[in-house]
C-alpha cells in the first residue's frame, strides 16, 4: 500500500466494480462490489491534501476528509474509521446513500480541475466496513452514567445519531417508534439496492446493545402523550421526519391505480425484509407485468423507478417537468435507472390521469423552461397543443413530503408550527417553544437529505445536554 498522496497525476479515479445490469435488475442487492484494499489505497492516494479541503467545506458533518483518506492511503485503517466516525454516526451509510456527486466529491479540486474527484464515498464505506470486520466499531461506552434521561421519538437517522451522542455523554435514552423496526425512512424508504437493510440494523442493535432503550410499535399521541413523555423525561426531542405526500393535483389523480412513491416502497422493503404484505400480494403495490410511471425527478423518484424494474415492470417510464441539468436528484442514480432500463421522458408534466374506473394512461403535456426560479433551476411553462399520452397501469407520485400535523397527531395544540408546517425551533438551541422540547432533522429543516438529518440529531444533542446540564445546575443553585 502507497503513503505517498497527490497520485492524480499518475492514476485516474475509479469506483469499485460495479454488477452488470442485466443481473441487478433482478434483485435487491446493492449494485457495488466492495473495495479490494489494494484498489482503495490507490485511489486515497489520489487525495491533494488541499490547504482549503472543498470536500469538507461542503460535507454537512464537516467530515474531515483529507485525513483519513490520508490514512487509509497509508493502510493504518483503525485510526481512518476513528477520525472517520468522529463526525460521522454512520459513515457506512452516507458512504452508500449520500449524493456525493452533489457534496463532497462534486466539489474535489481534482473534479474541477478535470482529473476526476476522489471517490470518497466509496472509501467512506470501505473504511467502516473494514472496521466492522475487524470488531472496531464498538457500542456506546459512557465513562459515567448520568441521571438524567432524554425521550426521543423517531428512529430515524436524526434520532439515532442524537440517541448515540447522548447516551455516549452518559444519558439513559428511551427512543419511540411507531414502525416495528428502527432506522425510519433508512429501513423502509430507501431500496436495498443502496443501502441493504443488514447495515442498518446492526447499527441500531449497536445502540441497543450500548444502552439505548427502544420502544417499536410506539405511537406518540396513541400510547402516549408529548405531555405525558415530557413528564418522563429530563428532554424530549422531535425525529419524526416527513411522511405525508405531496398530493397531484390533477383529474383522475384519485383513481386505483395511483399510489404515493413512500406507500410504494415501503411495501417494497417490507417484501424484502421479509414480511407478507397483503397490498403486494394482491398486486396493488406491486409492479410485476405492469406499464409504471413516476412522477418526479428528486431521488425518491430514483428509487421507486428501480424498484420497479426488479419488480418485472413490462415498462417504466420517469416524468419529470424539467430536463436533465436541472433535476434535483443524483446523476449518478440516474446514470443506474438507464442502465438498468428506466426511460425519461425530459420537460413533461402530467395533466390528468386517464382511465375507466382504474389507471390506464398519464395525460401529458410538454414544457419549455423559461427564467430561472428562486430555486435555482430554469421554470417549466407548458408548451401549447403538445399533448399526448403514456399508458399506465401504476402510477407513482413522487413529488415530495410535508410533515404531518404532529400538535394533532400527539395531543399537543401547544406546540409551535412554521408556515410550512414542520416543528418551529430556534435554531441556534434546536429548541421549540415548549421548554425541554426539542426538534431535528426533516420536521424541523423540511424535506432533506440523510447527511443533515445526522448533522441536526448531533446538534441537537449537544443542545439538549447544554439544556440538563444547566437545568441541574439552576437546581442545586436554587
Amino acid at each position: 500500500m502507497s503513503s505517498k498522496m497527490l497520485q492524480f497525476t499518475r492514476l485516474s479515479a475509479a469506483m469499485p466494480k460495479k454488477r452488470k445490469a442485466e443481473d441487478r435488475r433482478h434483485d435487491f442487492q446493492e449494485i457495488y462490489r466492495p473495495f479490494e484494499p489494494e484498489q482503495a489505497a490507490a485511489q486515497a492516494s489520489r487525495c491533494e491534501q488541499c490547504g482549503i479541503p472543498y470536500c469538507q467545506v461542503h460535507c454537512p458533518v464537516s467530515n474531515n476528509i483529507p485525513d483519513w483518506l490520508m490514512l487509509a492511503a497509508d493502510g493504518r485503517m483503525e485510526e481512518a474509521y476513528a477520525v472517520s466516525s468522529a463526525t460521522n454516526n454512520f459513515p457506512e451509510i452516507c458512504g452508500r446513500i449520500c449524493p456525493q456527486d452533489r457534496l463532497c466529491e462534486g466539489n474535489c479540486v481534482l473534479e474541477q480541475s478535470r482529473h476526476g474527484a476522489v471517490t470518497i464515498g466509496a472509501m467512506e464505506k470501505h473504511i467502516t466496513e473494514t472496521a466492522w470486520e475487524m470488531g472496531w466499531v464498538k457500542p456506546p461506552r459512557p465513562a459515567v452514567e448520568r441521571p438524567q434521561s432524554v425521550g426521543i421519538i423517531g428512529a430515524g437517522p436524526a434520532g439515532l445519531a442524537a440517541a448515540d451522542q447522548l447516551r455516549n455523554l452518559g444519558y439513559q435514552v428511551h427512543v419511540y417508534d411507531r414502525h416495528d423496526r428502527a432506522g425510519g425512512l433508512l429501513i423502509y424508504g430507501i431500496p436495498g439496492f443502496k443501502l441493504e437493510k443488514t447495515a442498518v440494523e446492526r447499527r441500531w442493535r449497536l445502540l441497543a446493545e450500548g444502552g439505548v432503550i427502544f420502544h417499536l410499535n410506539f405511537a406518540v399521541g396513541r400510547d402516549a402523550s408529548l405531555a405525558e413523555l415530557r413528564r418522563r423525561h429530563s428532554a424530549v426531542l422531535i425525529a419524526t421526519g416527513v411522511y405525508r405526500a405531496r398530493g397531484l393535483t390533477v383529474p383522475g389523480a384519485d383513481l386505483p391505480g395511483v399510489h404515493a412513491a413512500l406507500d410504494y416502497l415501503i411495501a417494497s422493503n417490507r417484501v424484502d425484509l421479509g414480511d407478507t404484505v397483503p397490498s403486494f400480494v394482491d398486486g396493488s403495490l406491486n409492479a410485476a407485468g405492469k406499464n409504471v410511471v413516476v412522477i418526479g425527478g428528486g431521488d425518491t423518484a430514483m428509487d421507486c423507478v428501480r424498484t420497479a424494474i426488479r419488480q418485472g415492470a413490462l415498462s417504466v417510464k420517469c416524468l419529470y417537468r424539467r430536463d436533465r441539468p436541472n433535476m434535483p436528484g443524483s446523476r449518478r442514480e440516474v446514470a443506474h435507472a438507464e442502465e438498468e432500463g428506466v426511460v425519461f421522458v425530459w420537460q413533461v408534466a402530467p395533466e390528468a390521469v386517464l382511465g375507466d374506473g382504474k389507471a390506464e394512461a398519464v395525460g401529458c403535456v410538454r414544457m419549455r423552461l423559461g427564467m430561472a426560479d428562486a430555486s435555482g433551476r430554469q421554470a417549466p411553462s407548458p408548451v401549447e397543443g403538445s399533448q399526448f399520452t403514456v399508458p399506465a397501469d401504476l402510477v407513482i407520485k413522487a413529488l415530495g413530503f410535508d410533515p404531518e400535523d404532529l400538535p394533532a397527531l400527539f395531543g399537543a395544540p401547544e406546540l409551535a408550527l412554521t408556515r410550512w408546517g414542520t416543528v418551529k425551533v430556534d435554531f441556534n438551541t434546536q429548541m421549540t417553544n415548549l421548554p425541554g422540547v426539542f426538534a431535528a432533522g426533516d420536521i424541523a429543516r423540511g424535506a432533506s437529505l440523510v447527511v443533515w438529518a445526522i448533522r441536526d440529531g448531533r446538534d441537537a444533542a449537544a443542545a439538549i445536554h447544554d439544556y440538563i446540564q444547566a437545568e441541574a445546575l439552576a437546581q442545586v443553585a436554587g
